[in-house]
């Protein structure tokens, strides 16, 4: 059982505004808050690197932290400025060519799809786009089927930026498995959200943010790369902290680091480390909990307004909530909101291109809960969303 007023209390933005678009970028705590600006502090009066040797254990400690939220080894794991960043490292450390073949799913990210694209473009790497179950998460049947084919990368989403899905990825796992295909999982909508292990899943790597679920700062995410499948990912940009660098050799570290860069912002990545171990110590299956009541109860109240269209698929679904509001663009939706202190977000085309596309939508309005909500602000998007129907 999850102490909402607690964790409200440790949230200073609830006094202030109505936030439902933690797929964005969640509200942080004042003790994450805190473990930022104590670091800062340290810079301010000892000097960067200074400051930075000054807190090598608890630099240390965000790997061993990462690890614990999805039950991998501390070397696994990787630091970056993002999950895209993190992604983008490990898709081209593959070295896809000519004659590979990508497997993915109808609601691809659009920055990984746009890497898809200039792969198509430069090197002759064919992406298979799977299509969708009835219930809206990807056919498994069919992917398997494409696996068996032959393929290089199967690379889907935990959660997609729209539309509510929760895909099945530890069904997905055991296929990879099965065919020998290298499995990826974006995780930036479900780490922090849901428990995520990658021993259950399966996957080779997977990548996840710090901004949206694990309530932290922006400017950092990580990437997990299975020690069975680190000899698979060989970068193709090294520094001299992710490699042993000789006149005439480049050597990339063992472990999951060989995708590291030298430099970070490293008073974020002390408070990412507090928003992981705050995330732990209140219990992500707790949070999962919550996360699905509310959504639903926010569902069921969107389905309850005329001219507003919930557009979420999914037997299993997530707390971003999808609708379009009959008389009025999402993105005006969104102003009209704001303008009421109330936080959400819109997906594009450019989001989502493929599911977009495929659903014949341009934009829709993106509502994503977190524990910290409550029914009394889901009554007040309910109100608001329902003025902006009229």
């Amino acid at each position: 059982m999850i102490d909402v007023e607690a964790l409200r209390a440790e949230t200073p933005g609830v006094d202030h505004v109505v936030h439902f678009n933690n797929a964005g970028a969640s509200l942080m705590t004042r003790k994450t808050v805190s473990a930022i600006t104590a670091y800062l502090e340290s810079e301010l009066t000892l000097g960067g690197y200074e400051a930075l040797a000054a807190h090598e254990s608890a630099v240390d400690g965000v790997y061993a932290s990462v690890a614990a939220l999805v039950a991998a080894d501390p070397s696994e794991v990787a630091l970056s400025d993002s999950a895209t960043g993190a992604w983008n490292m490990i898709v081209g450390g593959l070295n896809l060519g000519e004659g590979d073949r990508i497997l993915t799913t109808t609601t691809e990210y659009g920055s990984n799809w746009a890497v898809y694209l200039r792969l198509r473009e430069r090197y002759g790497v064919e992406t298979t786009v799977v299509r969708d179950a009835a219930t809206g998460e990807i056919d498994l049947e069919e992917l398997e089927r494409e696996a068996i084919r032959g393929a290089s990368l199967i690379s889907v989403n935990h959660i997609p930026t729209n539309g509510g899905v929760v895909n099945p990825a530890a069904d997905i796992g055991s296929i990879a498995k099965r065919a020998g295909v290298p499995f990826l999982l974006d995780a930036c909508q479900s780490v922090g959200q849901l428990p995520v292990d990658v021993v259950e899943i399966g996957c080779d790597f997977l990548t996840g943010t710090s901004r949206k679920y694990i309530r932290g700062p922006r400017g950092v995410g990580f990437g997990f790369i299975a020690s069975r499948s680190t000899n698979l990912i060989e970068p193709v940009f090294l520094d001299n902290v992710a490699a042993r660098v000789g006149a005439n050799s480049v050597v990339p570290r063992g472990d999951a680091r060989r995708i590291q860069w030298f430099e970070h912002p490293w008073a974020n990545v002390m408070g990412f480390r507090e928003a992981i171990n705050s995330s732990l110590d209140i219990g992500v299956a707790a949070v999962w909990n919550r996360i699905q009541q509310l959504a639903g109860s926010l569902r069921d109240g969107l389905h309850d307004i005329p001219g507003v269209v919930v557009r979420d698929r999914g037997s299993i679904q997530s707390g971003l909530v999808t609708f379009t509001v009959d008389a009025m663009p999402a993105p005006e939706v969104r102003h009209l909101l704001a303008a009421r202190g109330i936080n959400i977000s819109h997906s594009t085309v450019n989001s989502a291109p493929f599911d977009m596309t495929m659903r014949g939508l341009e934009t829709v309005c993106r509502a994503s809960v977190h524990a910290f909500n409550t029914d009394e602000e889901i009554a007040v998007l309910l109100s608001a969303v329902e003025d902006a129907a009229r």
